[in-house]
């Protein structure tokens, strides 16, 4: 009983840190929509990673811990996450700009 009821209370805050995660994603991308490049690294501009830095560091603890906890849980790892590393990088360049991708991003998320 004990183990089910700690795997319960595991579970609240996962969904807690995932909610967590998401307002931070948010919050970041309102900021590279209003035109703050460096948030998906497309430049690669040192200026603009550094800016980005806090907030992508608040959001590799995030899923950093949500992982952890997803793995106690047995469950796969956090797709949010991995989809948003997996849009950072170098692109070519008639690529839409990072405030663009961000709006979208956005859009996708419903904020």
């Amino acid at each position: 009983m004990a183990r089910a009821d700690r795997l319960e209370r595991l579970e609240a805050q996962r969904e807690e840190a995932e909610a967590d995660y998401r307002a931070a994603l948010i919050a970041a991308l309102r900021v590279t929509a209003a035109g703050q490049w460096g948030l998906f690294d497309h430049q690669q501009d040192r200026h603009a990673r550094a800016k980005a830095a806090p907030m992508l560091a608040e959001l590799n603890d995030l899923a950093d811990n949500i992982n952890d906890m997803r793995e106690k849980l047995g469950m796969e790892e956090f797709d949010l996450h991995a989809e948003f590393l997996a849009a950072r990088g170098p692109v070519r360049s008639d690529a839409v700009g990072e405030p663009k991708k961000a709006a979208a991003w956005l859009q996708r998320l419903g904020a």
